[in-house]
């Protein structure tokens, strides 16, 4: 599902459970010492689709550590997500002379918890998912509008190496193309010498899951900075 989100040059790989026996290199068994077991399998399985779309990029495999604020610490010379909820493993990498960035998340598909949205969403989102509930009321908007969030923070981590809150991007759905474009609300990282100002994105709903992606390539820079 989220390969179909991606651009040919990242390779992504999932996982509906985790296979028994997978082993974590020493330095991810080190972050996930005083975790409990069930985590240690979801990590280990993100970690071997990881190491499996490495293979697939003709690299060679490599321990995949949590780094800054838990996230995934890549070999040099690639960008990378991961994902996990409940039933579902997902990974993406490419080159970094490919790709600049890229963030994945998958979420069970069904209304945020109550009181979450507001957290969430900014006034104008919640105005905008209205609308879209309206007129299709088989996707759960706030649940997606949440992963596209997530998505767009993982894509924004590496590049600018600071938080980015729910509230500081203003995030708009597009239906018929299934994709979204996350407004910045605060100021972007430099790339390519001029501020980032906004990322793009692809969603599928589907099988349960909520799904989204980012990638920043080269070839989206111009419309992208400022």
């Amino acid at each position: 599902m989220i390969e179909d989100l991606l651009p040919p040059a990242a390779v992504a790989l999932e996982a509906f459970d985790d296979p028994p026996g997978l082993r974590l290199y020493p330095e991810e068994a080190a972050c996930m010492a005083r975790a409990m077991e069930c985590r240690r399998r979801e990590f280990a399985t993100t970690r071997q689709l990881a190491r499996s779309g490495l293979t697939r990029l003709g690299l060679p495999p490599a321990g995949i550590p949590k780094g800054e604020r838990g996230a995934p610490r890549w070999p040099d010379g690639v960008v990378g997500s991961i994902t996990h909820c409940a039933g579902y493993r997902a990974a993406a990498v490419a080159r970094a002379a490919d790709l600049l960035s890229i963030g994945i998340d998958a979420e069970p598909h069904g209304p945020l918890p109550p009181d979450i949205l507001e957290f969430v969403a900014t006034p104008a989102e919640r105005a905008r998912l209205a609308g879209l509930a309206a007129a299709n009321p088989k996707i759960a908007w706030d649940r997606l509008l949440f992963s596209a969030k997530e998505s767009v923070y993982k894509a924004w981590f590496p590049l600018a190496r600071s938080f980015l809150d729910f509230e500081s991007a203003d995030v708009e759905f597009d239906e018929a193309t299934a994709t979204f474009v996350a407004r910045l609300l605060v100021p972007g990282p430099a790339v390519a010498g001029k501020e980032l100002r906004e990322l793009t994105g692809r969603f599928a709903v589907r099988d349960g899951l909520a799904v989204t992606a980012v990638a920043l390539g080269p070839c989206l820079l111009p419309d992208l900075l400022r």
